[in-house]
Order: C-alpha cells, then sequence, then structure tokens
C-alpha cells in the first residue's frame, strides 16, 4: 500500500547539489509537518510524489508548490527554507488569486521557484490517497 495524490504520478528534480538539495528540501518537510514523506538513498532521495537526484547534464527549472495547512505554517517555511539555502522570492503574505491564497515563494538552490501556500479555511476529504496494490 502505498499513497498518492489525484494526478501527478511524480515529479523528477534533477539538481546540481544533491546534499544542498537534500537539506534545503528536508527543511521545507519540517516546516510543513510532512511527516513519513522524506525517503533517501546514497544517490536521490524522495518526498512522496517527488523524486529528486543529481544531474548529469542539466538541471530542472520548475515551480512547485507544497500546500501548508496555516498560515504559520507558510511563515515557517519561508524562514526554514531561507536558513536552509533557499533565497527568497516573495515573503508570505495573501496574494491576488483569490481572497485566502497566503503563500510565500523561495527560490530553491538550484533556482527552481518554490512555493507554500494555505487556502484555509477549507476541509478535506482525506488526507491523502491510498493505493493498494492488487
Amino acid at each position: 500500500m502505498y499513497h498518492l495524490g489525484r494526478v501527478i504520478d511524480h515529479i523528477h528534480l534533477r539538481v546540481s547539489d544533491l546534499q544542498a538539495s537534500r537539506r534545503f528540501y528536508r527543511a521545507i518537510c519540517d516546516a510543513l509537518h510532512l511527516e513519513g514523506v522524506f525517503g533517501e538513498g546514497a544517490d536521490h532521495f524522495v518526498i512522496d510524489e517527488i523524486y529528486v537526484d543529481a544531474a548529469d547534464d542539466f538541471v530542472s527549472r520548475i515551480h512547485l508548490a507544497f500546500q501548508a495547512r496555516s498560515r504559520e505554517d507558510v511563515e515557517a517555511f519561508h524562514r526554514l527554507a531561507l536558513e536552509a539555502g533557499g533565497r527568497s522570492n516573495g515573503g508570505p503574505g495573501l496574494r491576488p488569486y483569490h481572497d485566502r491564497y497566503y503563500a510565500a515563494f523561495v527560490l530553491d538552490p538550484d533556482g527552481n521557484n518554490i512555493e507554500a501556500v494555505c487556502d484555509a479555511p477549507s476541509l478535506r476529504s482525506a488526507d491523502s490517497v491510498v493505493v493498494e496494490r492488487i
């Protein structure tokens, strides 16, 4: 049994410095209370549907938005990401996308635009989708 979201099977990030990225993304997971989603091997790490390894030729250039449970988690995300080597690309605050869109943006060690967003209050039907192989 494993857990997945509804649309994405996986996202593959290719990074220039695996250890720097590992520190950065582990800090994000800590800030967003994502216990149990971070796994790692010597040459890669995973965050649920996100697979990260060292690039042998080019690095990824993407925008990736993480879900946050609260505005305080968005603020912790921004602070801890900066402490882990990220660069601010927009501090915590409301955005004009809709009336509850509270987000912060950081650039990871390779320049990917990483966001944490909270649109609470909201109610989820489940924490994740559970997939069982048959």
